[in-house]
């Protein structure tokens, strides 16, 4: 039994975020064990819940894992927790393009069995909301137990809130004024993460603690969070049924650059035999002694070029390594690391090509099919991943290198992408490892077929 709770709006910027990381700080600054989750791909906002809970934020995505997978994820991830508290994304019913609500927070709240709470930005609002709250509740199968008032203007334009949410018999949960102190920066790709400004973050968690303590009845939302009924799910394991022997020693990117990654991925690589230490290519000349593979995951490396090229003997190390065969896996970020060159700034060179910043934004999920045998993935390996990123890299696979070079993906609707190799995986694509385990169990026993024939 896992008392839990979605936080959902009627589209983005109602504050979910907002609400989410504050309900996570103030019931753990009650003493409450939190676990929290946020719906769908993002890596931006788990950042920010893990500092309010004091654990891992994770994600709940079945587009990417399977909805069979979601429910035993989130049993996984609130193993020990009293309360779980999961972000929704987007609107409330906004999934996959073209799926439907497959994806959506209504889809993870289905699949959880989960009571929400809807946020509802009122800045530009008065009576009107009862009719946007009422639609929410009447329109599809979600459980919406109650309302929290976002941007609220004055003591009255409260009272006139809430006496229209009791007008179509919706509980009232918590009023919030506007509060600048509680705002985190915005950039390219969305909110500046929290491991890029580690202080700052820790003065909004605490100003959102307060500010949702003394707006919102927490007991109140506890009770709901507790009507939802047992979860009948076995929680995930990631560990192999078969781990790799040896330990090999598999280095996984980390720091202010590179700080988007799922947890299950380290988790799933330790569980297939590795040892998996961090590295930070801001801080760190060297790999880790014995690295004998390598993960590179998301981040903003177009925000620190000039420290990660500064970084030569780092970048050595990696060219190095790949030079021995290693295999070396990397998406987004770690492909634009691993190129010649990034806005003109010397990278690691591991890459024929150069990546720079572009004004489009490239975003979407993609059902992907593997067209060459890499440490990620063997040939016709067919996954859904998904792309988030505004740069662009030159040439854009393996294809366009030589005659037998190789693209990592094919996808309807776009050119071949990405760059594969025996021990090379290099692509924009993100992928959550959770819905297919078998990724770590290949990139650990690549390590440890280099580290036995080094």
């Amino acid at each position: 039994m896992i008392p839990r709770v979605v936080v959902a709006a009627p589209a983005s910027g109602h504050g979910k975020t907002t609400v989410a990381t504050g309900l996570l700080a103030a019931f753990a600054a009650r003493g409450t064990r939190v676990a929290p989750f946020k719906v769908g791909p993002d890596y931006i906002d788990p950042g920010y819940h893990a500092l309010a809970a004091g654990r891992p934020g994770r994600n709940l995505d079945p587009v990417m894992v399977g909805e069979d997978t979601v429910a035993p994820l989130f049993a996984h991830g609130a193993a020990g927790a009293d309360l779980a508290v999961v972000e929704g994304v987007m609107g409330l019913y906004d999934g996959r393009v073209g799926g439907g609500d497959t994806g959506s927070t209504a889809h993870v709240a289905r699949l959880l069995d989960a009571p929400i709470v809807l946020v509802v930005d009122a800045a530009a609002q008065g009576r009107s909301v009862a009719a946007l709250v009422h639609g929410f509740r009447s329109f599809g199968d979600a459980r919406i137990a109650g309302v929290i008032l976002n941007r609220v203007g004055s003591d009255r334009h409260e009272s006139l809130l809430r006496d229209a949410c009791e007008e179509v018999g919706t509980p009232v949960f918590g009023a919030l004024r506007r509060a600048d102190a509680v705002a985190a920066p915005s950039r390219h790709l969305g909110l500046v993460p929290a491991a890029e400004r580690h202080a700052e973050a820790l003065a909004s968690v605490a100003a959102l603690t307060a500010l949702i303590a003394a707006s919102v009845d927490l007991d109140a939302i506890h009770a709901v969070a507790r009507s939802a009924p047992p979860l009948a799910a076995a929680p995930w394991s990631p560990a192999a049924p078969d781990p790799v022997p040896g330990c090999p020693v598999v280095a996984v990117a980390g720091g202010a650059a590179f700080s988007f990654g799922y947890a299950e991925t380290v988790e799933l690589l330790a569980g297939a035999g590795a040892e998996v230490v961090t590295v930070d290519p801001l801080r760190d000349e060297a790999l880790p002694a014995g690295t004998r593979g390598l993960v590179v995951g998301g981040g903003f490396p177009e925000v620190y070029a000039a420290e990660l090229s500064a970084n030569a003997a780092l970048r050595d190390a990696v060219a190095g390594l790949a030079a021995t065969g290693a295999p070396i896996v990397a998406e987004c970020a770690g492909l634009l690391w691993l190129c010649r060159t990034l806005d003109g700034a010397p990278m690691c060179g591991v890459l024929d090509a150069d990546a720079a910043m572009t004004p489009r934004l490239t975003l979407g999920y993609r059902d992907a099919v593997a067209l060459a045998d890499s440490p990620l993935a063997a040939t016709g390996t067919r996954l859904t991943g998904h792309e988030f990123h505004r740069t662009a890299v030159h040439p854009r696979s393996g294809l366009l290198l030589s005659p037998a070079g190789a693209a990592a993906w094919a996808w309807r609707g776009g050119d071949p992408e990405g760059f594969a190799a025996p021990g090379l995986h290099a692509s924009y694509l993100h992928l959550h490892w959770a819905g297919r385990p078998d990724i770590a169990r290949r990139v650990v026993a690549a390590a440890g077929y280099n580290d036995h024939h080094d």
